[in-house]
């Protein structure tokens, strides 16, 4: 079974061609590194709730979107080994003065799949 990598950030409206150009770039080198697929959302769809919200995980603010995204891999060992040679590829480097968001505030993890519909 696959594993993902899973990720919600807060982007300023104002970066939106901005953060999809930067998806686009640094996206394919986790293919390049063994990722079988890379997703980006823009939230459409995302409610403020009672208790707790994506937004506030984030600590979004009212001029920001949530993007949640993910990377999927075929196993954690291809996972482990891909971001390994990611955070070491001078590539990434570029990123780091230059990010449309506020990386402090990204959320993160890693997750075993228990149930995958369709087969």
């Amino acid at each position: 079974m696959s594993y993902i990598d899973g990720f919600v950030i807060a982007v300023p409206n104002a970066n939106r061609d901005k953060f999809i150009a930067h998806a686009r770039t640094f996206d394919a080198i986790f293919l390049e590194f063994g990722a079988t697929k890379v997703v980006e959302c823009w939230g459409d769809d995302v409610p403020e709730g009672k208790l707790t919200d994506f937004h506030r995980a984030v600590q979004a603010k009212p001029d920001e979107s949530v993007v949640f995204s993910w990377i999927e891999w075929p196993d954690k060992a291809t996972r482990d080994a891909g971001m390994e040679k990611v955070m070491k590829d001078s590539r990434m480097d570029a990123a780091g003065g230059d990010m449309p968001f506020d990386g402090k505030r990204m959320i993160f993890g890693g997750f075993m799949p228990v149930v995958s519909l369709p087969a």
